[in-house]
């Protein structure tokens, strides 16, 4: 009969974006915060896109994709 190996398994990725007022790195990081309190054993982040908001020629918000994997449950 074969073994499971640990790292083997069944990964969903996923795209969750995040907004700060001050960076992407915070926006990033607060989609990554975000995320982790609905979904557990998160994997792997991977920022994907960056853009901003402007208003009236200033940025208001900078926003981060950000692919998330987490493990399926067996």
């Amino acid at each position: 009969m074969a073994t499971r190996k640990s790292n083997e398994g069944v990964y969903r990725v996923i795209d969750v974006i995040g907004s700060s007022t001050a960076s992407w790195e915070d926006a990033a990081k607060s989609a990554v915060e975000t995320a982790s309190q609905s979904l557990r054993d998160l994997r792997i982040a991977e920022v994907t896109q960056m853009d901003m908001k402007i208003e009236g020629g200033k940025v208001v918000a900078y926003r981060t994709r950000v692919q998330l994997s987490f493990k399926y449950e067996a």
